[in-house]
């Protein structure tokens, strides 16, 4: 009958310690939620839980229609700077063997589609003359480059 008692209570004791352990982490983990609810609800007086999440989900849907005008803006921010100027090279050259130096140039101003212009300056001691031709797409739209103009293109659209 001894050994019955004592087998008793050592399995008691282990139960009791195991019990004891599982009653402090119940504890502990009481304490973080009441702890979170506190916080949850520490500027609101006489309010109850339920009111407190449906202004916070209000002003979750508030939050979401501004994100989404916000992104609406930015769409159409980037739609319109599509068009805009983003590219430009230039290449200076000296056209005529027979007189000064690299006076001449031409410059590519392309946009994100490779659409824009090219204008080249030729340069002469008696004269200087500006022409501009329409790119599309990188090519020629309607007169053909000169060698300068396709550098100067070929080197704008390369740029990021």
């Amino acid at each position: 009958m001894d050994s019955l008692n004592k087998l008793f209570i050592d399995n008691l004791a282990v139960f009791l310690i195991i019990f004891g352990l599982w009653l402090v982490f119940l504890t502990i983990l009481f304490l973080r939620y009441a702890n979170h609810y506190n916080n949850l609800t520490k500027d609101a007086k006489e309010k109850d839980l339920t009111s407190i999440l449906e202004e916070i989900a209000a002003k979750i849907g508030a939050s979401e229609k501004k994100f989404e005008r916000i992104d609406k803006a930015i769409t159409d921010i980037v739609g319109k700077n599509r068009s805009h100027l983003q590219k430009f090279a230039l290449v200076r050259f000296n056209p005529f063997l027979d007189q000064g130096g690299d006076q001449s140039f031409a410059i590519a101003l392309l946009d994100e589609g490779n659409d824009g212009v090219v204008i080249s300056n030729l340069h002469s001691r008696d004269y200087s003359r500006i022409y501009a031709k329409p790119v599309k797409a990188g090519r020629p739209e309607k007169y053909q480059f000169s060698k300068e103009e396709e550098e100067a293109v070929l080197k704008a659209k390369n740029k990021k």
